[in-house]
Formats: structure tokens, sequence, C-alpha cells
């Protein structure tokens, strides 16, 4: 008896069926994308950069080591501290003599307002591990949140968040990011 041919499968549909699939799962997923942190920085220019000089009061020095610790106000403090330490200092509640002057300005829609003139100093070690440079940016970020939602509550009745643009410019000029980040270096537990 003779063998039959056995006979041939069409394949060409199921590589279109392939194709849709891969389409469909392609056009549905996420992908995880990493995000910078958001900083403004200096437009560029041409010019050698300017030395300007700034009252030691108006500097919160912070450091990060190679063990991750932090060092905030030439002390050690814990990751959690630093929010209210950071929020005292730009705040200067009570016009310390050693936390950052105010200097009183008119400010669109909210009118007088004494703007601190605090710079955070953010420095890390070439050894600082990136989860931690992190968690400190959000800490100081966290801070500054919290003080504009404080001016937005005082003035507008409203969190920061919730405010139209215009508003939300003035309460970011109110409460101002300063943050100077310097080259990362290798310090020790001594600075």
């Amino acid at each position: 008896m003779a063998k039959r041919p056995l006979p041939g499968i069409n394949t060409a549909a199921m590589a279109d069926i392939s194709f849709l699939l891969l389409s469909f799962f392609l056009l549905t997923s996420s992908f995880d994308t990493e995000q910078g942190i958001p900083r403004r920085l200096p437009p560029p220019s041409d010019e050698a950069p300017k030395t300007v000089q700034v009252n030691q009061r108006n500097v919160f020095v912070i450091k990060i080591n190679f063990n991750d610790e932090i060092f905030a106000g030439g002390e050690v403090i814990a990751l959690h501290q630093l929010t209210e330490r950071t929020k005292e200092f730009l705040e200067n509640p009570h016009n310390a003599d050693n936390l950052p002057e105010k200097e009183l300005k008119y400010i669109h829609k909210i009118g007088e307002y004494p703007v601190s003139k605090g710079i955070i100093s953010l420095q890390n070690d070439q050894n600082t591990s990136y989860n931690m440079y992190v968690q400190v940016q959000n800490e100081l970020q966290r801070a500054v949140n919290e003080l504009r939602n404080k001016v937005s509550l005082q003035y507008f009745g409203k969190v920061y968040d919730r405010l139209d643009t215009t508003l939300q410019n003035a309460v970011q000029k109110a409460v101002p990011v300063n943050i100077s980040e310097v080259q990362p270096s290798a310090f020790g537990k001594d600075e």
C-alpha cells in the first residue's frame, strides 16, 4: 500500500494572528520609564560664573557620607528628621539669629511677604547610594511642599496643588526652592 502524502498546514494565517497578538500586547502594555528629579537649571551662559557672597546663617548644609549617614547643621540626623529641620530652617518662625534672614517682598496676589533667603547646600560623597540621594531629595521636596501648602491655606484657603497657575506662581515666589548641589567629594564622619 502506498503512503498518502500528508496535507500541508497553511501557516500564513498563524503568522498574521501572531503579529496581531504581538501588536495588541505592545500597545496595551505599559513600560516603566525612569524619571529624573525635577530641578530648574540656570540658563546657559558664556560668562564665567560669578562669585556671590552669602551670609553663612542663610546656608543649611546637608551632607551624605559614604555610609549614607546624613549630617545636617553639623550633627548626624535620621532621614525622617530632615523634613522638619528643613522646614524650620526655611521658615525661621521666630526670626532666630542662627536661621536665615527674611526679605520683605511684594508678591502679586499675596502682598508684602517675608521671603526666606535660605539656601540648602546638598553635598554627597562619591560613594553615597543613589537610593539615599533620592530619599534626601524627596524629604527636601516634602518640606517645600508642606511650607507651600501652609502659605496656600493661609492666603487662599486651598492646598497648593488645587490652586490655579497664577496663585501657584505667587506661592512659589513666597516659598522659593534654593538648593545648591556641590560636586560629589570624599568626606568622612568627621565632616
